[in-house]
């Protein structure tokens, strides 16, 4: 899909933003805000992204319920406009790279009250005590997460929040959508392409939120959060009107929906991909909704944003 392109895939011009270029960072997803810098299709941009707290939590006896500040979190770097982009195009995001930066442990993960997928929280109110807060700093590097002297996990880093601005909502960078935003899908990693839905004129392309390891779900509402340098290629496919983001790799092909509740985002995500199968293939609709009732596979990416996110897929094989 990304060679039909502006730019047929093909590597450009190249841009960098630090975060001394970015200054204030976003924490909504919307057009009502400047571009940091104005590509055209086929830029290669070198982005500096903050953790998801900013870089605030330091140490291991620091308190997240007095440091951050609820709704600030999730500081997004851009947005980005990307030129010629217009409502009912798609940007084709590849991604390059995501290499952690900063001093170590550069790696945080932490217990906040009443956020988790195992806990009671603002919409499921329970009578029970919060858990006890608990901050862990990790050493990490491109070689491995560093969890203890006897558990070493693998450095499988992904882009946990990525998106376009909505047409005319300004939503938290919290919350998953159609724009994508905050999915915490671990495929959307270094060597595959995602697909974006371009609601509004440039697109304004939002990025944050780098993991170094994740399991499905983001079972306790924080992975393995690390400031980092990504290395995105953007380019722009003209008219392919998309309702939900879709990621491409070598291996499969994947649509992506987020919802309340898990259900629903199921159902969206795999409805898309029947779209996508039958559009790819030729086959009859109905006949992709058998296909994927044998050969589907769906990814948890969170249980514990305002909006679930699921990621169904099927190997590419099949689509000939």
């Amino acid at each position: 899909m990304a060679k039909s392109g502006v730019a047929k895939g093909e590597a450009r011009t190249t841009h960098s933003i630090t975060i001394a270029d970015q200054g204030k960072f976003h924490y909504v997803y919307g057009p009502y805000v400047d571009p940091v810098i104005e590509v055209d299709p086929g830029a290669v941009v070198t982005v500096e992204t903050h953790d998801a707290f900013e870089g605030k939590i330091t140490s291991e006896s620091d308190q997240p319920s007095k440091i951050l500040n609820f709704p600030y979190l999730n500081p997004q770097t851009g947005p980005i406009y990307v030129k010629g982009a217009e409502k009912g195009d798609c940007l084709a995001v590849k991604i390059n790279s995501v290499k952690p930066r900063g001093p170590q442990p550069v790696g945080t993960t932490c217990l906040i009250p009443e956020f988790g997928g195992l806990v009671a929280t603002g919409d499921t109110a329970l009578l029970n005590d919060p858990l006890p807060e608990k901050v862990k700093k990790v050493r990490l590097d491109e070689n491995g997460v560093y969890w203890s002297d006897k558990i070493t996990l693998p450095y499988e880093p992904f882009i946990g929040t990525i998106g376009t601005s909505p047409e005319i909502e300004a939503i938290s960078s919290l919350q998953p959508d159609y724009y994508g935003g905050n999915m915490d899908l671990p495929d959307v990693a270094p060597g595959a392409i995602i697909y974006l839905p371009v609601n509004t004129p440039g697109a304004f392309l939002y990025v944050g939120d780098c993991h170094a390891v994740q399991g499905d779900g983001e079972l306790c509402g924080v992975a393995m959060e690390m400031p980092a340098t990504v290395e995105l290629q953007v380019d722009l496919i003209k008219g392919h009107t998309i309702a939900w983001p879709r990621l491409e790799n070598e291996e499969f092909v994947m649509t992506i929906g987020s919802a309340r509740p898990l259900e629903d985002a199921s159902r969206i995500a795999y409805r898309e991909l029947c779209r996508l199968v039958a559009a790819e293939t030729g086959m009859h609709i109905n006949e992709a909704y058998m296909l994927l009732t044998m050969a589907g596979k769906v990814r948890l990416g969170n249980m514990v944003d305002p909006k679930y996110t699921v990621g169904a897929s099927i190997a590419r094989k099949y689509l000939v």
